[in-house]
């Protein structure tokens, strides 16, 4: 998946093959790996009351960035009551919506320079995405 940018500086989506997913989360997280891992999922829970679980995919950037997407072809509702967004988003938007609660939640929460690097690095990506308004309005 690539994302259209008006400028020279197009930041392309490639989904990890699975051969290569057990290295992924400890090269961009390290020890938090599995923090961030888990906070996704609960973010994502708390964004979309139907969200049941399920594989989700992982995604690098080619900005040296990350993120996760539920692998559905379906769309979530999505509803966040700090701001009063709601809205449906595909599951590659909602995976990016939550990933950047996550990651902004964890970045003031551990300290951690990569956390909030990944949550700068992923915004970058959002804003050029074809649903990006919509991402953009449930971050605010």
């Amino acid at each position: 998946m690539n994302s259209d940018n008006s400028n020279s500086h197009t930041i392309v989506a490639r989904e990890v093959p699975d051969e290569q997913r057990v290295q992924t989360l400890p090269r961009h997280f390290g020890q938090e790996m599995l923090t961030v891992e888990h906070a996704v999922f609960v973010f994502m829970g708390k964004l979309s009351a139907q969200y049941t679980g399920g594989r989700w995919a992982y995604i690098e950037l080619s900005n040296g960035g990350f993120y996760m997407r539920p692998e559905s072809e379906r769309r979530f509702p999505m509803m966040v009551d700090g701001n009063n967004f709601e809205g449906e988003m595909s599951a590659d938007a909602a995976g990016i919506t939550a990933c950047l609660f996550a990651l902004s939640h964890l970045s003031l929460q551990t300290q951690e320079d990569a956390i909030a690097t990944h949550f700068h690095l992923l915004r970058d990506f959002a804003i050029a995405h074809p649903e990006a308004q919509d991402i953009l309005a449930a971050i605010d």
